[in-house]
């Protein structure tokens, strides 16, 4: 086997150059830092839960007319991704209070929200995030108003599947963050490709009736309890078997003999430039 050119290692994920200039390999990770700062601790199973959920959602929010980096699943920790410019800010979308968010709106963690809250977070190079406004993020040159309006309408479109989709297991989405990337035109237009991952690793995910924490609120409890908040998000939606998928914290055959998921219509979608109605901008 060839050997594999890194491009980047983070907390997550490790991405490798893919077999051609516009492909990428990303690889999920077991490990989690429990606090800000902390040391890293490994999670036996946690990566392939997080690889076969996201994706399993990116393929399904493609079939919803959302332009994914997503291609298929390679293996129990692998997807191939159409590798994209990564734009430099998260978008965090709220749909409940939770986190630092209950003290700056001075309302109880769960309170729903009247509409959802969209945020901009810049990343640094350093790992760190601030919170910024659209002025700022367009000030900076992380975007043009014409990306980042696209950018908050597919977060939209992203919220309301979500929303929908987990609401018919009985899972409540409080929050969740998201990516995005660009790839070019042979005439130097933009596309948008939502990007990264979308997991437990980066929702907060309860269940609708008892508020029990599946998702990224677990990463500060014990091993056993983060994987089986994950496996249970992943158990409803169907794409695991519901019993448990770890036998002496070693995943069991079936779940490594499970079929690959794969995104088919990322082959013959048409994707819309940004800023159709202008001039193509090099950016």
């Amino acid at each position: 086997m060839a050997r594999r050119v890194l491009i980047s290692d983070g907390l997550t994920k490790t991405l490798y150059e893919g077999d051609d200039a516009n492909s990428a390999i990303v690889h999920f990770k077991d490990d989690v830092v429990r606090s800000p700062g902390g040391a890293v601790h490994s999670v036996a199973g946690k990566g392939v839960l997080a690889n076969r959920i996201s994706a399993h959602i990116m393929t399904r929010i493609e079939a919803v007319g959302v332009p994914t980096h997503f291609v298929k699943q390679i293996n129990m920790r692998e997807q191939l991704v159409r590798r994209v410019d990564m734009i430099g800010i998260d978008v965090m979308v709220r749909n409940a209070a939770a986190g630092n968010l209950c003290e700056r709106l001075d309302v109880k963690e769960g309170t729903a929200l009247n509409q959802p809250i969209f945020e901009l977070y810049a990343k640094h190079e350093n790992g760190t995030r601030s919170f910024i406004n659209d002025y700022h993020a367009i000030e900076r040159g992380i975007v043009d108003p014409f990306e980042l309006e696209d950018i908050i309408y597919m977060s939209m479109r992203v919220n309301d599947f979500l929303n929908g989709m987990f609401s018919g297991v009985n899972l409540r989405l409080v929050d969740f963050n998201i990516s995005f990337g660009r790839i070019y035109g042979e005439y130097g237009e933009v596309y948008l490709l939502l990007a990264d991952e979308i997991s437990p690793d980066n929702c907060r995910i309860w269940d609708i009736n008892s508020d029990d924490r599946l998702g990224r609120d677990r990463i500060d409890v014990k091993d056993s309890v983060l994987i089986e908040g994950y496996q249970e998000v992943a158990q409803r939606l169907g794409i695991v078997p519901d019993m448990s998928i770890f036998q002496g914290g070693n995943i069991d055959e079936e779940m490594a003999g499970l079929e690959g998921i794969e995104n088919e219509l990322s082959r013959a979608r048409r994707l819309r430039s940004v800023g159709r109605n202008s001039q193509p901008r090099k950016l």
